[in-house]
């Protein structure tokens, strides 16, 4: 493995470990906090995810692309900007990050390191959401990545802040993140047996997006060399 494509995969396996931490991590916090008030939980649990995107985006956008998560990874290997192999290992170095966020989060509030979850997330609605949020999540990568690069952070962060609340899912909008919140039976967690569901959702939405948006715009994404 090259020194290069060493340093991508750890960018998205530690990227996508971070995320997940900060999303179990304050849904853990939140709810301990929160007294039993939903609402107030979910306001915590969205803006700390948000910031967290924002930041992690900057940091490793410049190594990696900072992808983070299958779906967009699928519409950059499916748009020919990144070879079939190196998309199977940044997805591959995305979900094993993602359980180890969830396993970190555990272990920083002293619960078990891996439950399985009994919160179920299922039904029309609910894909529905996920296609959706996945949509306008890839959807805002590829038009603002072509009008203003240096705003996707923020626009990413943002648009999934927003997509927690508008979304009857709260917005997963990512296979790895799915998985792996099947390890955690708490605030964020999801059955293990919603999954499945969810990451064929998601990953249909990713593609809706990259069709109407390369029609849209019409959009040519820069090659990275990575």
């Amino acid at each position: 493995m090259s020194g290069n494509l060493a340093r991508c995969l750890a960018a998205e396996a530690v990227g996508t470990a971070l995320l997940l931490a900060t999303v179990v991590g304050s849904g853990i916090m939140a709810e301990r906090l929160a007294g039993g008030n939903a609402a107030l939980a979910l306001l915590c649990n969205t803006l700390a995810t948000g910031a967290a995107l924002a930041v992690l985006i900057e940091m490793l956008a410049p190594v990696s692309g900072a992808h983070l998560n299958p779906a967009v990874t699928l519409v950059f290997a499916l748009s020919r900007e990144l070879p079939p192999a190196r998309a199977f290992q940044y997805a591959a170095s995305q979900l094993a990050g993602a359980v180890t966020g969830v396993v970190l989060a555990h272990a920083m509030f002293g619960a078990e390191l891996v439950e399985l979850s009994t919160r179920a997330r299922s039904g029309p609605a609910q894909w529905l959401s996920e296609v959706v949020a996945t949509f306008g999540l890839v959807g805002a990568i590829l038009a603002t990545r072509r009008s203003r690069p240096a705003a996707v952070p923020y626009v990413v962060g943002l648009y999934i802040a927003a997509a927690y609340w508008f979304t009857a899912s709260t917005s997963f909008a990512n296979p790895a993140v799915a998985i792996a919140r099947s390890l955690t039976d708490t605030f964020t967690g999801i059955r293990p047996t919603d999954v499945p569901a969810f990451v064929a959702a998601e990953l249909a939405g990713a593609v809706c997006a990259m069709l109407f948006f390369g029609w849209l715009l019409p959009l040519r994404i820069r090659p990275q060399s990575v």
